[in-house]
């Protein structure tokens, strides 16, 4: 695929994602995620509380609660109970990953990330860059 045409895919999962993230129930920030491989999306994950839990995402001071789990997570936890495979695919996340989510990413075999926004921490980038995992860092327009 050309450059110019891996760019307008880029956008258009990246914008797909930002959309699947204002599903969240958190207030703080709404994360959106999507994994594609092959031109398909195979899954699809946003920020929030296990199943079966409050949809609340903050306690009474505005802190995210522990159990919340991150957009990535989700979907790579998506997949796993699927028949698909995250193996060489491309993770869209509107949020940088956290040192916690690019191991997972990193163990789920995704080989390129694509995001909107730093989180305040680098580290996640950074272990994944040292992964070999191909990051693009595409903000929105």
């Amino acid at each position: 695929m050309t450059e110019k045409k891996q760019l307008k895919y880029d956008r258009a999962y990246l914008k797909m994602a930002l959309e699947w993230g204002k599903l969240s129930h958190c207030k703080r920030k709404q994360v959106g995620a999507l994994i594609v491989k092959d031109r398909m999306i195979i899954s699809d994950g946003f920020n929030g509380t296990p199943s079966g839990f409050d949809n609340c995402c903050e306690d009474e001071e505005g802190v995210t609660k522990w159990e919340v789990l991150h957009a990535e997570a989700n979907a790579i936890l998506k997949v796993a109970s699927s028949t698909q495979s995250a193996k060489n695919a491309t993770l869209y996340i509107t949020l940088s990953p956290c040192t916690q989510c690019s191991k997972l990413i990193h163990q789920a075999g995704i080989k390129r990330v694509v995001y909107a926004k730093d989180y305040r921490d680098t580290s996640g980038i950074d272990f994944l860059r040292k992964a070999g995992v191909e990051l693009k860092y595409l903000p929105y327009e």
